[in-house]
């Protein structure tokens, strides 16, 4: 079998290299295609992720391309996680949404909206090649913003799509390392949207429900991203939280806290991004590997320490928990069990379908009824099972008027947006950003509409 990274220039890429080799023999995976735009940056990656291979003794060929038809021929699943634009694309969507004084988070609001301008094209393009070499094959997409990405390859007609997320299964880690348990023998009850969700249940042996007791632990709320809101809120919502609710329940000190900050976060990561590949080009990996790897492991302990750093400091806190942001029990929505990150969510999803063996994860599917209050077409982050037929959202039925209202609103921008990016529609666009939460003005809108495109130019082109 064959199995294409798209994006696989990124930095985590050894990470989710390592992760895929180690499940090689259970996938009868022959191939691992790393395929890039950017050459210099494959080039490095690639090498490391080389390094990884040849360290494990793995016998998997691991291929470089930068060609787009050579990745996707015969291949039967593509891993998408590319970043059109680059660090510097963010460091815009940022900056730009700051100035026009909403939040600047790169899939929440008018920075996602800026980022799916530049996602979606460019992974209809990669969809609509696939289909013509290697037709049956799947796409599992990690680009952001996931799930509006994903609503686009669903609103095309590419089925084979399925939108994969970190933090969809914070609830299930959370609770396993809690509790010391194999995450196997749990089953969280998701539902939302991606980075708009809750885990209403979280059941032990499919009986007992361990979640809700849980949510009335200080230690247990302290020990993880729950610490970032007021422990009465979390009880008064009765339900855990994903991390980046905290920008709607805490949006007012959320841009405050961002926008106080010397440098954004994509201003850091650039910063860290252009350190990390000077390190790399000065000790060549290949005469040098392991150095190479000492470099690359430091610098990713920098970016799961640090991650939502600028909102923690913000964050009410409970307890001692703000001063061990890894805490007993927990780990960062960047990293799945056994740190797989991203990587372990789609392996996991792959590994099911390939062998007929159940998964029970949440993901970003077609609602298909799961979700009593959203329509069967609406693309949801929600439970699903994974088998050797395919992915099936679980009955979730009726949602609380609150989390059902938010949704609702957040999903109707999200088919606008679509709308707007597919058709090129400045108006439509705007009419998508006066209807998120984080944005509403439609003066506001227009402004941020229009600043974008004039950034962004180079990628998204011109637009009516």
């Amino acid at each position: 079998m064959k199995l294409t990274f798209i994006g696989g220039g990124g930095v985590r890429t050894p990470l989710a290299v390592a992760a895929t080799l180690r499940r090689a023999q259970r996938l009868g995976l022959e191939e691992l295609c790393l395929m890039d735009v950017d050459a210099e940056r494959l080039h490095i990656f690639g090498a490391l992720s080389r390094e990884v291979a040849s360290a494990a003794g793995s016998p998997v060929r691991i291929t470089l391309t930068t060609d787009a038809r050579e990745a996707l021929e015969d291949v039967r699943y593509v891993i998408t996680t590319f970043r059109v634009g680059a660090e510097r694309g963010r460091v815009l969507d940022e900056r730009i949404a700051l100035r026009h004084g909403v939040l600047g988070q790169e899939t929440t609001g008018a920075g996602g909206f800026a980022m799916a301008m530049r996602s979606i094209p460019a992974i209809l393009d990669y969809s609509d090649l696939l289909e013509k070499v290697s037709p049956g094959a799947w796409i599992i997409n990690f680009t952001n913003p996931a799930g509006l990405v994903t609503q686009a390859l669903r609103d095309r007609g590419f089925c084979r799509s399925i939108g994969i997320c970190d933090s969809a299964n914070g609830a299930q880690h959370a609770v396993a390392a809690w509790l010391g348990v194999d995450e196997k023998r749990l089953r969280a009850e998701v539902f939302g949207l991606n980075h708009l969700s809750w885990a209403r249940r979280v059941l032990l042996d499919g009986e007992e429900d361990v979640l809700t007791s849980l949510l009335r632990e200080p230690a247990f709320l302290d020990g993880t991203l729950l610490r970032l809101f007021a422990p009465e809120l979390v009880q008064a919502i009765g339900m855990w939280l994903n991390e980046y609710l905290y920008y709607y329940y805490y949006s007012d000190r959320a841009l405050q806290e961002i926008a106080a900050q010397e440098k954004t976060r994509g201003e850091e990561v650039l910063e860290w991004n252009r350190q990390l590949l000077r390190q790399l080009r000065a000790i060549d990996v290949a005469h040098s590997p392991q150095a190479a790897r000492e470099a690359y492991n430091a610098y990713m302990a920098r970016r799961v320490a640090t991650y939502m750093e600028h909102d923690e400091s913000a964050a009410p806190s409970s307890g001692q928990g703000q001063q061990h942001p890894a805490g007993d029990g927990s780990h960062t929505p960047s990293q799945a069990p056994d740190d797989e990150g991203y990587a372990g969510v789609a392996l996991g999803v792959i590994e099911s379908i390939e062998t007929g063996e159940t998964l029970y994860t949440a993901l970003n599917v077609p609602n298909a009824g799961a979700i009593a209050c959203m329509r069967p077409d609406d693309v949801v982050e929600v439970s699903c099972l994974v088998d050797g037929d395919g992915v099936h959202p679980l009955p979730i039925g009726a949602v609380h008027e609150p989390q059902e209202l938010l949704m609702r609103t957040v999903k109707l921008y999200e088919r606008l947006a679509v709308r707007a990016i597919l058709d090129r529609s400045r108006a439509t666009a705007a009419r998508a950003l006066m209807v998120h939460p984080l944005v509403l003005s439609y003066s506001r809108a227009t402004e941020l509409v229009d600043e974008y495109l004039a950034a962004h130019a180079t990628y998204v082109g011109a637009w009516e």
